[in-house]
């Protein structure tokens, strides 16, 4: 079964619909919707060059496909046909890009086009028997192949925005650590400076004050 749809643009990982009832049969749905909204995020810096792709997560599998910058993403049972998955996916990308294509570049806020979850229900319920007639025409439809379309761990796809995060944290510690480290050294100078000059400072102040007294007295 379709378990979870969710549509975001590729270029910032934000959200633009989402299937509103999905999930109400999983009492950890909040779980895995935090993974599609981390895949989302690794999507926008680039990190996966394929515009099709299957995701393993515990019992369910993350399908996936991008075009003309937004992905469309649908979790289900690992037991769902992939096929129908992708095929799911082809009639929500096709009608969004429909409905509100001209609109994608400039969406602002996240779920902007909400109202899609109405098109997303509709056609989730077409797609949730796998045994019906139209189903089955659509699985033994040869012109429409998956085998191709990679399947990966979530784990693994995951892992490497975490690493990338990993040294971008490292790197801005680092940086700020040079800035104290910066900080600190021209503290250091500035009194060197000062117990170098202090003394002459002194002397020179001491015989200013000395003529200037005698210019007073005499």
């Amino acid at each position: 079964m379709v378990k979870l749809t969710m549509v975001a643009r590729v270029t910032d990982g934000l959200p633009l619909a989402e299937g509103l009832d999905d999930g109400r049969d999983m009492h950890d749905a909040e779980f895995y919707k935090q993974q599609v909204k981390a895949l989302f995020k690794n999507l926008s810096r680039g990190q996966n060059d394929a515009s099709r792709m299957s995701i393993e997560t515990g019992p369910y599998v993350f399908h996936y496909i991008i075009e003309g910058r937004v992905c469309y993403l649908t979790m289900c049972d690992r037991a769902y046909p992939k096929k129908l998955a992708f095929q799911y996916l082809e009639d929500l990308k096709n009608e969004f890009e429909r409905v509100n294509g001209a609109q994608i570049e400039t969406a602002a806020r996240p779920y902007a086009f909400i109202k899609f979850d109405t098109f997303i229900q509709k056609t989730k319920k077409l797609y949730q028997d796998t045994r019906t007639q139209r189903n089955i025409a659509k699985l033994n439809d040869e012109l429409y192949e998956v085998h191709q379309i990679m399947t990966r761990n979530v784990q693994e796809v995951l892992g490497v925005g975490e690493k990338l995060d990993q040294v971008s944290q490292m790197s801005s510690r680092l940086t700020s650590e040079s800035r104290i480290y910066a900080d600190k050294a021209r503290d250091l100078n500035r009194q060197a400076l000062i117990r170098k000059w202090a003394p002459v400072a002194i002397v020179f102040g001491v015989v200013f004050l000395l003529f200037w007294f005698k210019s007073k007295i005499w």
